[in-house]
């Protein structure tokens, strides 16, 4: 499908006829494929250099290699504005990769991978950073892996369907930091000066996806631009009201027009006013071909494919200013969510773990929970006011003071390998695992097992006998053949 005609006579007009022109031809090119790797199960390659910023065949350097835990990696270059983002030489088939469904790594654009480098400076210890809209969770893992375990990511998505979605890639990541909530912005906004970030990456047009997805060209209307820049408007402003004073707001689209981009924020200056401060600078290369401007005191940052090696992106960054007028409170509870384990209890799920004097453990529903001990107040407050579907790490079910580990333990690194038999699976018997197929016994121990590939965990089966009982849930299996 060719580019809406509308989108491209305003492109041509706002950025002239030769750069509106290579903007095209750019969106009409192959997309580049990158993704970010989880530093915490996997090796950080270091001997393939950063990507140049616009190299004529693309974006991607001219050797290609893999790491010997990820084979099916083909990198190409590093991301320069990410040091866990990659470029990769072809796009695999990530469904038939047992590395992809461990969570190794999240198949991420690049340039909104840029996130990290407005955001790792304004990240006090044991902060609160709220992703306004979240799914389907890239910049979420992100966020989860740059605050680290003393910080919380409250990551929310107001669509059921989606949050599913962004609670799954969050288990799968598995950091053990976040929560997962589906509820609409004003909700989280009565969380007043609750956060010390919050990121808004803005439900918009979607023009910088142009290329990636079709589908975002047949969507595409004028009347949604406005729609979209209305919606922007009020989301900025529960954003705002959940901000600390002194803290940082973030906001993002992965569209080109003004009218959801600079637009939004000048909206936003008109009633925020001198609350608004400068963060300091931001250092960003030339080379990356990142096009850097100011809207008020909001640093700005356009990201176009004819420029920089990713899709159509925009981000800014501000500051709530200190003396701003705004007083932390939270909603009233509404219900008893969490409840605590006895001392028994407790003590089977510490052997679970390695380090779980970091950890508080408790229990939603028949499930018991282990949260970092710093944020476990926090969580247990949203969960008495919000919807949430998912938080810290869940571990599973206690019967007759044995763990039944949920699968998502099995993710999660901070899991100790002594407390359960580990099952190191072939290739082909892994991805038989993950369609919850039958596997063979041979590999396993008698009782249940940790599922492992190159050493990361895919889940848990039971070998009774002869027989294996294979546990990876149903709703994550592989349907193609």
């Amino acid at each position: 499908m060719s580019l809406p005609e509308k989108f491209v006579e305003r492109i041509l007009r706002d950025l002239g006829a030769e750069e509106g022109r290579a903007l095209c031809v750019a969106l009409e090119s192959e997309a580049p494929t990158s993704v970010r790797l989880h530093a915490a199960k996997c090796r950080l390659p270091e001997e393939i250099p950063a990507a140049a910023s616009f190299p004529p065949a693309g974006p991607v350097a001219s050797v290609v290699r893999t790491i010997p835990d990820l084979p099916h990696l083909p990198l190409s270059g590093r991301v320069p504005w990410c040091d866990e983002g990659w470029y990769l030489h072809e796009r695999p088939s990530f469904t038939f990769d047992p590395d992809f469904h461990a969570g190794a790594y999240y198949v991420q654009e690049a340039s909104s991978q840029f996130v990290g480098c407005l955001l790792r400076d304004h990240l006090p210890a044991g902060a609160r950073l709220l992703d306004l809209c979240a799914a389907p969770g890239g910049k979420t893992t992100l966020y989860a892996s740059l605050i680290g375990p003393d910080g919380l990511v409250v990551a929310n998505e107001i669509d059921r369907r989606r949050a599913s979605v962004l609670a799954d890639n969050v288990r799968k990541w598995s950091t053990g930091n976040v929560a997962v909530t589906c509820c609409d912005a004003a909700s989280l906004g009565r969380f007043e000066a609750w956060f010390d970030v919050v990121a808004v990456d803005a439900p918009c047009s979607g023009e910088g996806m142009f290329r990636k997805d079709p589908g975002a060209r047949d969507e595409w209307s004028e009347a949604n631009v406005h729609l979209c820049a209305a919606r922007q408007n009020e989301i900025l402003r529960e954003a705002w009201r959940a901000l600390k004073p002194g803290g940082v707001l973030l906001y993002s689209t992965c569209t080109f027009n003004r009218d959801e981009d600079e637009g939004s924020l000048e909206r936003m200056l008109a009633w925020a006013e001198e609350e608004v401060e400068e963060t300091a600078p931001v250092g960003v290369d030339p080379t990356w071909g990142i096009r850097c401007g100011r809207v008020g005191a909001f640093r700005t940052f356009r990201f176009y494919p004819h420029l920089a090696c990713g899709e159509g992106f925009f981000a800014a960054v501000a500051r709530k200013s200190a003396d701003a007028d705004a007083r932390m409170r939270t909603p009233k509870s509404r219900r008893s969510v969490l409840s605590p384990v006895d001392r028994k209890s407790t003590a089977e799920l510490a052997r679970w773990l390695e380090k779980p004097e970091a950890m508080c453990f408790g229990m939603a529903g028949d499930t018991c929970y282990a949260w970092y001990a710093r944020q476990a107040e926090a969580v247990r407050t949203l969960s008495e006011a919000l919807p949430v579907i998912g938080s810290g790490v869940a571990l599973g079910q206690i019967f007759k003071g044995v763990l039944k580990p949920d699968p998502a333990l099995a993710f999660f690194p901070g899991l100790n390998r002594a407390a359960v038999p580990v099952a190191e699976l072939p290739e082909e018997e892994a991805l038989r695992y993950l369609r919850r197929q039958e596997i063979a016994p041979g590999e396993l121990s008698e009782g249940m097992n940790l599922v492992c590939v190159r050493g990361r965990g895919l889940g848990f089966a039971k070998r009774i006998g002869g027989r294996v009982n294979n546990l990876y849930p149903n709703s994550l299996r592989i349907m193609k053949q």
